[in-house]
């Protein structure tokens, strides 16, 4: 391999601690491009900075510029093999186009038809549908088919076979919450096609797998060992909205239920474990009495969120916005975000937490805390 050919550039670096230029120290360092070696001296900067900095940087998208987006794309784009879904990506202004919100976390909005078939596949990726509007479609997991209604929240592990199809006479959009840049970067990624249609028409209210294990506290005892993620297939939103507006009164009573004053918020959980519900996401959701400001916090690991109702300004880092129902935003790793609702705001919110937790490589700091 010549000078020319080798991809590894090593320049030298000006500072504290670093070798005096000379022609012997670039003859050096084109002798280590040529060896396809790097040295740690020009590269630690980059490579091990104070704290977390982020590639993704903080961004918001209009759900009433999403929508119609969604909508001609549904006029123009057909759904079957080759494409598989009609789903439009995120794609965060700092990483280089890649269609990834964060480093590790797809999120897009998926649009399908009246009486339309999103075909039958599988794929190692972890995956998850929350609803802020509309009904009618029915996703089919492993032969259960699921209803999906407006703040349901629809979580689907890896390697299960899912198909989607839409019963009613009105177009539905929902978005699609993927861990496709974790997976995509570290190479693990399996996919298989399955059939065209989904196996069934079925258009139960509940689910086998509500029926099973949607009763709070109970558990079959045909079903005792923990699972990697939940068997549970839809978290109903009649639950959410319950559990939120009972902290927010206990909090009214006196009770210190909230994690911050007029800030309820509750953790989708997997019942054969109490943990998340899939392995690389965290899902919550959020709910912001009507004026209630939250606190700055930073997390390593990054996170969206969309906003299922209401009103307020979001403040991420550097960026300010106001948001309203429907508008998604990215929280990057390390980045402080605090919230402040107007009459009130609902929030659902997904993360990468778990992977990081696994690794020993999780912290935040909330201000006002010592660190």
């Amino acid at each position: 391999m010549t000078q020319g050919t080798s991809p590894v550039r090593v320049q030298a670096a000006e500072g504290a601690g670093q070798p005096e230029r000379t022609p012997e120290l670039e003859a050096l360092y084109r002798t280590f491009e040529r060896q396809l070696l790097i040295p740690l001296w020009t590269e630690i900067g980059e490579l091990m900075p104070p704290e977390p900095s982020s590639r993704a940087v903080p961004h918001r998208w209009r759900w009433k510029e999403l929508l119609p987006a969604a909508e001609q794309a549904g006029q123009l784009v057909p759904v079957g093999r080759g494409g598989e879904r009609r789903a439009i990506a995120l794609a965060n202004p700092g990483l280089g186009g890649r269609p990834f919100a964060t480093p590790t976390l797809w999120a897009a909005i998926q649009y399908l038809n009246p009486g339309e078939d999103a075909p039958v596949h599988r794929h190692t990726q972890n995956a998850f549908r929350f609803v802020v509007e509309g009904e009618g479609v029915w996703t089919v997991v492993n032969g259960d088919p699921v209803a999906m209604r407006r703040g349901d929240f629809l979580p689907q592990a890896g390697w299960h076979w899912h198909g989607h199809h839409n019963r009613s006479d009105r177009a539905m959009a929902w978005i699609d919450g993927l861990d496709i840049p974790f997976q995509h970067y570290t190479e693990a990624t399996f996919f298989e096609f399955g059939p065209d249609e989904v196996e069934t028409r079925e258009a139960a209210a509940r689910s086998r797998s509500e029926r099973l294990w949607g009763h709070p506290g109970l558990r079959p005892l045909t079903h005792l060992r923990p699972a990697p993620a939940t068997p549970l297939l839809a978290y109903r939103w009649e639950h959410t909205d319950h559990a939120l507006s009972e902290q927010l009164a206990l909090e009214a009573d006196g009770h210190p239920v909230t994690v911050e004053p007029g800030h309820a918020a509750v953790r989708y959980t997997n019942p054969t474990t109490g943990g998340d519900v899939l392995p690389t996401m965290r899902t919550e959701f959020h709910r912001l009495a009507p004026y209630a400001e939250t606190s700055a916090r930073r997390e390593v690991g990054s996170s969206v969120f969309q906003v299922f109702d209401g009103s307020g300004r979001v403040t991420v880092g550097g960026s300010s916005w106001t948001v309203e129902r429907g508008d998604l935003f990215v929280v990057p790793s390390w980045q402080p975000l605090s919230l402040a609702a107007e009459a009130g705001m609902d929030l659902f919110r997904f993360t990468d937490a778990p992977i990081f937790e696994r690794l020993g490589l999780d912290r935040s700091h909330q201000e006002g805390t010592r660190a």
